[in-house]
């Protein structure tokens, strides 16, 4: 099966909830209408970002960062100090939000998400807690601590909290750490428990979570990012084991179809697939959907087909530009087509539908207001219910070659094209023209099946309705002219 995932930002979410409202608004006032046109669009998973109880630590220092302030006024222009929430991936304690109504009002919420079809997913962010998570007080061990030489020569990546000692922020080994975080030992064996337990106890809330960076606690990143400054403090001996397996597994042994999905880069994404993880992102997909390259995207959907099978596609999340913002519409419509409807786990953003421009700043709990575009929302609405289609979620996929159509003409190099074929023979033959300009190709759909009648052709997408004779699809193939970032969702039917 290849699930539809469905991302929310949890506190802009119930935010703007309450103002319809005009109280505060919790998991229990989310309406069972809502949920079951989440349900109706197809999607199995909802993934309620930020959740958990954050702490005064880390809103502190999103509302004294002038770099964090600087970039509220570029998603919301009339920000204000009641807007700063603090990241939602600095964690106090792993338990539902008090203001969200807390675990009774999640799982109630949960339960409806259940009947209605949905399985509800939720962050694990393994690399780091906020500055005032309870361990600091009870297990300082379990951190990266630094000494004075750090803090002078670093003094982005470490901190001196009250009473003197000295710990790093969370980061990766590119970038410098994140302020309002500090860094966890996955050295240290005893930290490394704690989280397994952690995760233990998450999983008896959702039923899947997504992995913030999980990529930075493998032992050979882990060990690039702080070297021998990951010794545990307390003198215990260091372990230097993959994490994932372990974990992955003591969750499995209670919940066998927990759902774990990660956040990846830099090309671990096998590495992580190996290591226990149902889905990774596929950020390498999105960059070149966003070139509008072509080639490289039919390249790139030649890899195993296990890989492809777990691999988690988007053309936007909480992380990137809002697809309406860099791409033009008739680009955008396209991109969309071919993150939404290849092998994977198909992600999709709240506001995307809409054409939202701005992106939603994690650190705040308000967005900007924008107008709905009409064209993308009735775009999405045909989307989405193709990606419904039987075929396109439990059948088989191939990808479809294409070729020229006489020699002068190398338009046919803009065309990505593959087929969906259903237990009992349903097909859905995906074609589109990723490039700019008019264009034309052959596309190889033949087998002997087609040979011997006639076939309808009918797009999905659109209003377009073709005959074709199955003896010239089976040897000459499937001749298409396409305007620019053209595209056809056929579903392909004996006349």
């Amino acid at each position: 099966m290849h699930p539809t995932l469905y991302q929310i930002h949890t506190r802009v979410f119930l935010r703007e909830l309450s103002d319809l409202l005009g109280r505060r608004a919790t998991f229990d006032d989310v309406g069972d209408e809502l949920i079951g046109q989440w349900a109706a669009d197809g999607f199995d998973i909802v993934w309620m970002m930020g959740v958990w109880q954050t702490g005064a630590a880390g809103r502190d220092v999103s509302l004294t960062n002038l770099t964090l302030r600087e970039s509220y006024r570029r998603s919301l222009p009339d920000c204000a100090d009641a807007d700063v929430c603090g990241s939602p991936f600095a964690i106090a304690r792993y338990e539902v939000h008090e203001a969200f109504g807390g675990e009774a009002a999640w799982s109630r919420f949960r339960e409806r998400l259940h009947q209605a079809g949905i399985r509800a997913m939720l962050d694990f962010v393994p690399n780091h807690t906020a500055p005032d998570h309870p361990w600091i007080v009870e297990h300082p061990e379990y951190f990266v601590r630094g000494g004075e030489n750090d803090l002078r020569d670093e003094p982005g990546n470490f901190v001196r909290l009250p009473g003197g000692a000295i710990y790093a922020h969370g980061r990766d080994p590119y970038f410098p750490g994140w302020s309002d975080t500090l860094q966890l030992n996955y050295r240290h064996a005893g930290l490394r428990a704690a989280m397994i337990e952690q995760l233990r106890r998450i999983a008896r809330s959702c039923d899947g979570v997504r992995c913030d960076m999980a990529m930075l606690v493998l032992p050979e990143v882990f060990k690039r990012t702080w070297g021998d400054r990951a010794r545990p403090s307390d003198g215990t001996p260091p372990v230097d084991a993959p994490f994932w397996p372990e974990a992955i597994a003591a969750v499995r042994r209670e919940h066998p179809d927990f759902v774990f999905l990660s956040e990846v880069y830099w090309d671990l994404e096998a590495v992580l697939q190996q290591q226990g993880f149902d889905y990774t992102y596929d950020k390498s997909y999105y960059e070149r959907l966003c070139s509008s390259d072509a080639t490289s995207i039919r390249k790139h959907l030649q890899a195993d087909a296990e890989y492809q099978r777990r691999s988690a596609r988007f053309l936007e999340n909480h992380d990137e530009a809002r697809a309406a913002a860099i791409l033009e519409p008739a680009r955008h419509q396209a991109a969309a087509v071919l993150a939404s409807t290849v092998p994977g786990l198909r992600m999709f953003h709240d506001g995307q539908f809409e054409g939202r421009r701005l992106r939603a700043n994690v650190h705040l709990a308000r967005r900007a207001e924008e107008s709905a575009d009409p064209v993308l929302r009735e775009f999405y609405a045909r989307l989405v219910r193709c990606v419904r289609r039987c075929e396109c979620r439990d059948g088989a996929w191939r990808l479809l070659n294409v070729r020229e159509t006489w020699a002068e003409n190398q338009t046919w190099r803009n065309f990505v094209a593959y087929e969906w074929r259903g237990a009992e023979g349903r097909r859905s033959w995906i074609v589109v023209n990723f490039g700019p300009t008019q264009a034309q190709c052959f596309i190889d759909v033949g087998d002997a099946e087609l040979a011997g009648r006639l076939w309808h052709l009918r797009d999905e997408l659109g209003r377009a309705w073709y005959e074709r004779d199955g003896n010239e699809l089976s040897t000459r193939g499937l001749f298409v002219d396409m305007p620019a970032w053209g595209y056809h969702l056929f579903d392909v039917s004996p006349a």
